[in-house]
């Protein structure tokens, strides 16, 4: 996702903040000071604190500072934004904080391990056996090869919770309607079709950022296989973006957008917008992923559910946002411990039950039912090798090409067919020779 993401509750101001700070620091060669003397762990995350992720990571802080006595953790918070466009100039620089979540993929995680910014953390996963729970659709994002490509090679970041895509839907409105929650492709398309009838936009949509452009891919999914979706992010064969999947999955998104299942207006709509949307019962239904699940359980006042989209065995999703060890971190040692805590039992029960999908819990500390169900569904796509990544990943900038053309799609000013020329000449562009 970028994955793109996918944070949910940072404004502008914040990101704002943050990243005059950083280029502050980077300037002076300032944030080193209180670095080195292995008293002090500088920690950068962007999860907002009433989510899942973000009230494990307040906990594993608390807990480090228990078995680390005397050691200070100077926890800064980070946009994603943020982040995402100055990782290389501030992990280059003196202010490089000890530990950060960053986000995973050839575009991200692997240009960085490409540039020399990141330290390889193969020796520490092996000593304290970090990659023993993760399974294989998780695990290939943690390793990069010399050209930054994930799924071999070294050991650059580390998930301790992973994330896939469905569909979020409300029950009071699904009900007050009478429409059938589906099971099938058919009935979904039928749902649709009953809400739009009723004179209800059934999908909350988000053009200006990930959500749009994670319909068009699900889409192309549910027509693809593994192959299909290891030639697109791995490099292992050559994508044909006019190909039977990609063309559906353009064809239907703009289909949708014609027939009002997504409003047309949306195309300027970000996450949030559609994010909240939904919290606020605008929307029946909004595709998106785990990330959410924490907010909605705390803020939707209706009753709501989830389901896997219908009729695909493929869907959006990987390993969590990793963490990454800068090259340049002063107190190495520190991170490598507050990983490790971040894997253990008590962090990962915590993050289960908040709505999170933990990666090394105990299934039968999880009592939420909702959040069983959540992780029982993810597990079903992780052993049946489903999870499909996200369609920004394979090179740099792609997740730019991506809003901007989806936009498109979604105006009208391209067609599908247009619309996937963009995409294969920007793809092409930023992809590894040879």
């Amino acid at each position: 996702m970028l994955t793109a993401r996918k944070r949910t509750t940072r404004t502008g101001a914040v990101v704002a903040a943050a990243l005059a700070g950083a280029l502050v620091l980077a300037g002076c060669g300032g944030g080193g000071g209180e670095a080195g003397d292995g008293k002090t762990l500088t920690l950068w995350h962007y999860e907002a604190p009433n989510g899942a992720m973000g009230a494990a990571w307040s906990q594993a802080i608390e807990e480090f500072k228990k078995s680390h006595p005397g050691v200070t953790v100077k926890f800064e918070e980070k946009g994603f934004e943020q982040i995402q466009k100055t990782a290389s100039m501030v992990l280059g620089s003196d202010s490089a904080p000890d530990l950060m979540e960053y986000n995973k993929g050839n575009a991200t995680t692997g240009l960085l391990s490409r540039q020399g910014l990141l330290t390889d953390l193969s020796p520490e996963v092996a000593k304290r056996g970090w990659d023993k729970p993760l399974k294989p659709g998780v695990r290939t994002t943690s390793r990069y090869d010399e050209r930054g490509v994930m799924g071999s090679g070294k050991w650059f970041g580390v998930p301790n919770y992973a994330e896939y895509t469905m569909v979020y839907f409300n029950k009071t409105l699904f009900e007050k309607h009478k429409v059938k929650v589906p099971a099938t492709f058919a009935e979904f398309t039928d749902a649709l079709k009953a809400f739009k009838d009723e004179g209800v936009t059934p999908l909350a949509g988000a053009g200006a950022e990930y959500p749009a452009q994670q319909y068009v891919y699900q889409l192309a999914l549910s027509k693809a296989d593994r192959s299909w979706v290891d030639a697109y992010q791995q490099y292992k064969g050559k994508p044909d973006f006019h190909d039977a999947a990609w063309t559906y999955g353009a064809t239907t998104f703009a289909d949708w957008v014609k027939k009002g299942y997504i409003a047309k207006s949306s195309s300027g709509a970000k996450a949030e917008d559609a994010g909240a949307a939904f919290i606020a019962g605008k929307y029946p239904m909004f595709f998106s992923g785990s990330w959410w699940f924490g907010r909605f359980t705390s803020e939707i006042k209706d009753e709501w559910g989830t389901f896997p989209f219908p009729g695909s065995k493929l869907t959006l999703g990987s390993g969590g946002n990793l963490w990454v060890v800068p090259k340049g971190a002063k107190n190495k040692r520190l991170a490598y411990d507050f990983i490790d805590i971040t894997m253990k039992k008590g962090i990962q029960n915590t993050l289960g039950n908040k709505g999170g999908v933990p990666v090394a819990a105990d299934p039968a500390a999880i009592t939420d039912p909702r959040a069983k169900s959540l992780i029982q569904d993810f597990t079903a796509y992780s052993d049946r090798d489903g999870l499909a990544f996200y369609p920004d990943w394979p090179v740099p900038g792609f997740y730019d090409t991506l809003v901007s053309e989806t936009q498109k799609l979604m105006t009208g000013d391209f067609g599908p067919g247009a619309y996937l020329d963009a995409l294969a000449k920007a793809y092409e562009a930023g992809a590894p020779q040879g």
